[in-house]
């Protein structure tokens, strides 16, 4: 991971995405979804640009991983409110669902506020791969509409991937970045003993 060099061009995507948080969020507030949804789905492309940028060409920085970190909690966010305020009648048949998923997605935030004082950053391969899923469920819901398929897929791998999320945060001592997994927690605690 890079120490040096903070101006890459993924360290600058997540701060677009931090800076457009709270003009998505007056968007939806001031009910306009069609420019709301465009925004948020520039948003969730440029999250995953600067992920596969700083991997491919090594620009890996602790800010970014920060930057990206809170670039992700606002796009979240962002998602949730639009949900409540323009597809409240899609999510109606799913209530829990969608509460057991908002409510471990906050739990993992605020273990790591509590226990570390600062926002999670562990970048674990589920975490990944569910923010992919995510992107293209709520893409797919603001551009298009709700399928039960993409909400039942990113339900499941989110509810996983934040418990996997949680359960790390309990047994590390310190914040880490691009932890990867569970297992590669347990191998190095393992291999340290």
């Amino acid at each position: 991971m890079q120490k040096n060099n903070i101006y890459t061009i993924p360290n600058f995507l997540s701060l677009y995405r931090l800076l457009m948080f709270p003009y998505i969020l007056y968007l939806s507030i001031s009910g306009q979804e069609r420019l709301f949804s465009i925004l948020l789905v520039i948003n969730l492309i440029t999250d995953v640009l600067d992920g596969l940028i700083a991997r491919c060409f090594n620009m890996q920085t602790e800010l970014g991983a920060r930057l990206d970190s809170i670039a992700d909690l606002g796009t979240y966010i962002a998602a949730i409110i639009g949900v409540v305020l323009f597809k409240a009648l899609d999510f109606q048949p799913y209530p829990h669902s969608f509460f057991v998923f908002i409510f471990l997605l906050c739990f993992a935030h605020i273990l790591s506020l509590i226990k570390f004082g600062r926002l999670p950053s562990l970048h674990l391969y589920s975490w990944k791969i569910g923010g992919y899923i995510q992107g293209i469920f709520f893409s797919v819901l603001f551009l298009f509409g709700f399928y039960p398929v993409f909400y039942y897929t990113m339900i499941i791998w989110g509810i996983l991937a934040f418990s996997e999320h949680i359960m790390i945060q309990l047994i590390i001592k310190k914040m880490q970045s691009n932890v990867k997994g569970l297992y590669w927690v347990l191998k190095n605690k393992n291999a340290t003993k």
